[in-house]
């Protein structure tokens, strides 16, 4: 099969489009045909900075396509079915071996390009919300990085649970789109100053949560602009600082950061994340959630891809195409 394939860490020119082995179907497991790629930001730390356990590493955590095998002991799955699927390694390729617990099939009217840009989104956001973010109905949310793959997800799913919804985004022109998922109040980073807009839009106050998946000198950002006893949902890296935020403040207001991995949630509690994707696959397939397809790239073009998602122009998710 084809695939990207790197062999040491670097930036996007490390990627080589190359032929290697076909994966071995497990029992258990299945194999599946990948139509489209979601590209996650984590596929671009790890490809940055992560550890490589074999070369040619295959990076790339989510994808959707076709079952084209089906190992000893599965239920449920059948060759031709489409599905949507999540690993740790491995989506930048043709072929994906996946155990069937990592797989989804797609709900009827749900197309594999918009699947493959809804487990690891959506169930980040909502976890980011609700389980760890406890938010309840009539609260403020800020939710940073509003116009990445992670914020369009959170916009939605929190003005659909009754709150009111800040949004950070580099432009006006992205916050304007932002508004059609839900946005009430967005903020141009670029310009002005995140936590004195937040205190300007809430009288004062500051919001009750903050959804941050940017993380650095942002969480600073993210830590002012909370009212008394509010909570901060910290979820990545994509701003790529190693600053070490100063989080005193957070004591000052009796609030509270809790980091959010749902790698870490899918691999501890199956039992729980695996229904959540299932259901917020059935909200997107029935029109309630909306996915944003910024753009496709051939597989054979994921050093572009990868390079397109780092200028930071992308709105919403960014698909590779075998």
């Amino acid at each position: 099969m084809k695939a990207a394939v790197y062999d040491r860490t670097g930036g996007p020119e490390v990627f080589r489009y190359d032929e290697v082995p076909d994966p071995e179907l497990r029992p258990g497991g299945v194999i599946v045909e990948v139509k489209a790629v979601g590209v996650q930001g984590g596929d671009l730390l790890h490809r940055q900075r992560g550890e490589i356990p074999s070369a040619p590493h295959i990076v790339g955590y989510q994808a959707a396509g076709v079952v084209r095998e089906v190992g000893d002991g599965v239920e449920g799955l059948a060759v031709g079915q489409p599905v949507v699927a999540t690993m740790p390694a491995g989506s930048h390729a043709e072929l994906v071996s996946l155990p069937a617990i990592s797989v989804w099939p797609l709900p009827e009217g749900l197309s594999v390009r918009e699947a493959a840009a809804v487990p690891i989104e959506f169930a980040t956001a909502h976890d980011c919300l609700f389980e760890f973010g406890h938010l309840r109905d009539g609260e403020t949310v800020l939710v940073q990085a509003g116009a990445g793959g992670v914020g369009v997800a959170a916009i939605q799913l929190a003005k659909a649970a009754g709150a009111t919804v800040v949004a950070t985004a580099s432009s006006d022109e992205r916050l304007e789109r932002l508004r059609e998922f839900g946005l009430d109040h967005p903020i141009n980073y670029a310009s002005a100053d995140v936590a004195r807009e937040v205190m300007n839009v809430t009288d004062g106050r500051g919001v009750d949560l903050v959804v941050d998946p940017v993380g650095g000198r942002v969480l600073e950002t993210s830590i002012a602009s909370l009212a008394y006893r509010g909570r901060v949902s910290w979820v990545g890296r994509a701003g790529r600082d190693d600053a070490v935020p100063d989080v005193w403040p957070l004591a000052l207001k009796n609030a509270t950061v809790t980091g959010v991995f749902l790698g870490a949630e899918m691999m501890m509690m199956p039992e729980r994340t695996r229904p959540l994707a299932a259901e917020l696959l059935e909200r997107v397939a029935g029109g309630e959630l909306r996915v944003v397809i910024d753009r496709t790239f051939p597989l054979a073009a994921a050093a572009e891809a990868h390079r397109y998602i780092e200028s930071r122009q992308a709105f919403g998710r960014v698909l590779l195409i075998p």
